[in-house]
């Protein structure tokens, strides 16, 4: 039962992503797996409840990797105290990591692939499209750079700035990786970005 669960859900996720989930139906996702549309609802009640377990897996992708690498997990406003320890070696290596999930792994990169389809059909996936991958990364470095920039780790600048310039090369790299043949060379130029970011900005010597 599990088994055929999982299928329909990284079946429905790739299928999402290839014609967007307004497209897909549930009989599209049925025939692509070979089993009835009654088979699919003893596992999942409709398509939206495919969608909101799909979310519901990244968010614990994006948790997990949160947790690895000792950056906050939540929000500021409902955990501020994560916020104020967080190192710039610690937030290079969540980033590192973020860039491999979102462009090697197979969910995450259909499911960045999915919004990116999907973000201009509708108000609540221009909304989960921004939280995950424009303004809600720009505001959650923010939080973690004005901690930083309170305990000395980094020089006195408006934080937010500071995290778009951040996160700008890192969100075109990632997209940019679709295309590209090397993917060593995004990985090499990111590297390269974060390190320098560091160099620049750095409060110690």
């Amino acid at each position: 039962m599990a088994e055929t669960k999982e299928k329909i859900l990284m079946t429905a996720l790739r299928l999402f992503a290839r014609d967007g989930y307004e497209a897909v139906s549930v009989s599209m996702i049925a025939g692509e797996l070979g089993i009835t549309k009654g088979a699919l609802y003893k596992h999942y009640k409709n398509k939206r409840d495919i969608f909101d377990s799909i979310v519901e897996r990244m968010y614990r992708l994006d948790a997990e990797k949160s947790r690895e690498h000792n950056v906050p997990e939540e929000k500021r406003e409902q955990n501020p105290a994560e916020y104020e320890n967080v190192s710039l070696v610690s937030l290079k290596e969540f980033t590192v990591s973020q860039f491999l999930l979102w462009t090697e792994d197979e969910f995450a990169s259909d499911f960045r692939k999915m919004l990116t389809l999907e973000q201009y059909r509708s108000a609540e996936m221009t909304e989960l499209y921004a939280s995950c991958f424009t303004s809600g990364p720009v505001a959650y470095t923010e939080d973690i750079f004005r901690e930083m920039i309170k305990n000395g780790v980094l020089k006195e600048a408006d934080p937010k700035l500071l995290a778009v310039e951040f996160f700008a090369p890192v969100f075109l790299l990632i997209n940019a990786s679709d295309g590209s043949s090397d993917k060593a060379e995004s990985l090499d130029l990111l590297n390269s970005h974060i390190d320098g970011f560091i160099r620049r900005y750095s409060a110690e010597k």
